[in-house]
């Protein structure tokens, strides 16, 4: 009898994860405001609404504000200061909550850009200061191929950028970087070794320099490490394109005549996610005290799109617009490094 129950359950579960396996729409959950349980308020919501997900996610992007997330084990910046709301056993129970095989990114930053858990068409919100932070689910998609990267000093080489395919890829279309620790003796260096050759790839670059790492663990590195990580989005069914708010963009309508520019790729809106990687110097203080400027103006010309993203120590990316083919940025690497700008970007899954 036991065996029996065994193999109908079995049954039960293989049929749902084929169910699952056919939805190809990436979904999020996303939390703010502070937490009434003694872990970071991502952590408790997404406990209740992983459940309710009906997708099987093969890559996660996690991201939530440094202040209030700061686990012992994972986080490589230390300040008795800061409250500590995580551990590295509430770490690997996040872990837990998601497939086994699931390819899990998580950083931690000064700021948060989410889109609110439910309608794609909710207001997203800028969180320069307080707890908050947002999980994106994506799942298999066909002609998508999402490869996650982590690189530190020990281990970062022309062949493992070829192998992660940052590099003699022609299908590559994204990259989505994330640099920790990048101000360390060497960190430039370092950096520099990853931007110069994407610099002179097609595909889009877009992303910032973070406070720390959660996910995945990088054991040959020593605590306060610098390092990299992110995705890299290859195949024939991934689009994507950015804008530069530049230094000179400080009011509403300049914000949003900037971003109108995206709509020149013509990027379908299924499946479509938009990225802000802003500068901590930018947000409420640089727009005469007005909040959420960036995010209203997104949302202004993309209604239905969530957008969702960070405010860092630097940005990464440029002005690439498709239209029938790339538009490329000068062919030096520093042009991909920023101060006091926002990369304004759109990645279309398929």
């Amino acid at each position: 009898m036991c065996f029996y129950f065994v193999s109908v359950c079995r049954l039960w579960r293989n049929c749902a994860r084929r169910v699952l396996r056919t939805q190809q729409q990436l979904t999020w959950v996303s939390s703010c405001g502070p937490s009434a349980t003694e872990v970071h308020s991502l952590c408790s919501i997404l406990a209740e609404e992983v459940e309710k997900v009906f997708l099987l996610p093969k890559t996660v992007l996690m991201m939530v504000d440094c202040e209030t997330f700061n686990g012992q084990a994972y986080c490589y910046s230390q300040n008795k200061a800061k409250k500590s709301r995580q551990s590295s056993h509430s770490v690997e129970e996040l872990k837990q909550l998601f497939p086994k095989g699931c390819d899990l990114i998580g950083i931690t930053t000064p700021g948060i850009v989410l889109t609110p858990t439910g309608a794609w068409s909710n207001p997203p919100q800028e969180h320069q200061e307080g707890e908050a932070g947002f999980a994106l689910m994506l799942p298999s998609i066909e002609g998508v191929n999402i490869k996650p990267f982590h690189f530190c000093k020990k281990t970062i080489s022309m062949t493992a950028l070829r192998e992660a395919g940052l590099v003699d890829n022609s299908e590559l279309r994204v990259v989505l970087i994330f640099v920790y620790e990048a101000y360390r003796s060497g960190g430039a260096r370092f950096l520099n070794q990853i931007l110069e050759p994407l610099s002179k790839s097609k595909a889009l670059i877009a992303g910032g320099l973070v406070e720390s790492a959660f996910f995945p663990p990088r054991p040959c590195c020593n605590q306060g490490a610098y390092g990299a990580m992110g995705l890299a989005l290859s195949g024939p069914k991934v689009q994507g394109a950015s804008v530069l708010l530049d230094r000179d963009v400080s009011n509403s309508k300049a914000a949003e005549d900037t971003v109108r520019r995206l709509k020149a790729a013509k990027i379908p809106e299924k499946n479509t996610l938009g990225f802000m990687f802003a500068c901590v110097g930018r947000g409420q203080n640089y727009y005469d005290n007005q909040s959420n400027v960036e995010a209203d103006a997104f949302r202004k010309v993309f209604p239905n799109t969530p957008l969702f993203g960070l405010f860092g120590n630097g940005e990464l990316g440029c002005d690439r617009i498709v239209k029938d083919d790339y538009t490329l940025c000068d062919d030096d690497s520093d042009s991909l490094q920023h101060e006091y700008t926002t990369v304004m970007s759109l990645v279309h899954f398929g």
